[in-house]
């Protein structure tokens, strides 16, 4: 018959219309601040940088400003500057890293590319700023967060990262064989 799917779209959609006066769990809207956060343990925002000591979080930071993330990222929207030390030489931690959250779409893609599980996605959403040029280029400091933050956010992500950081670090270095004469 002609119409048959039409009329059964209305009818579902007549019976979750009328059905939500009744039972308020099908009101898909939520009246946000009053209700409080929806956001659920696998949401994915925008990546901050892992630093594991408190009192020194520049000097714990675990990006050493390798690029591979500013490479392969697909907007665009990471900026990194490696620090140099007294004599010119290159420090094993960025200078400038900025991302514009602004361009930024999510991907996750800089979190897969890290070898040095350095950056990791936040779950936070309110990212409203008066200022929309700078207030959405997030720099070095406002992207350092500290391992315990991570456990908190993503608690068993967390755990598998430092028993792997931790069974690296155990790993006695490869020592080079002789070639026999």
């Amino acid at each position: 018959m002609l119409g048959i799917g039409i009329l059964k779209g209305m009818a579902i959609t007549a019976k979750n219309f009328f059905g939500s006066f009744v039972n308020k769990r099908l009101l898909p809207t939520l009246q946000y601040p009053e209700a409080g956060n929806s956001v659920t343990l696998f949401s994915r925002n925008i990546p901050f940088l892992v630093y594991d000591n408190d009192e020194d979080p520049l000097g714990t930071m675990r990006c050493v400003a390798c690029k591979i993330c500013e490479k392969e990222c697909p907007p665009q929207c990471i900026y990194i500057v490696m620090e140099k030390d007294a004599n010119g030489k290159p420090a094993k931690r960025p200078k400038v890293f900025d991302i514009d959250i602004s361009v930024c779409m999510g991907c996750q893609i800089c979190v897969e590319v890290c070898p040095f599980e350095s950056i990791k996605m936040d779950s936070t959403f309110e990212l409203s700023t008066p200022d929309r040029f700078e207030g959405l280029l997030l720099k070095r400091e406002h992207l350092l967060k500290s391992n315990t933050y991570f456990h908190k956010i993503h608690p068993d992500e967390a755990q598998e990262v430092d028993d792997r950081l931790a069974a690296k670090q155990k790993k006695p270095a490869p020592t080079p064989s002789t070639p026999a004469a």
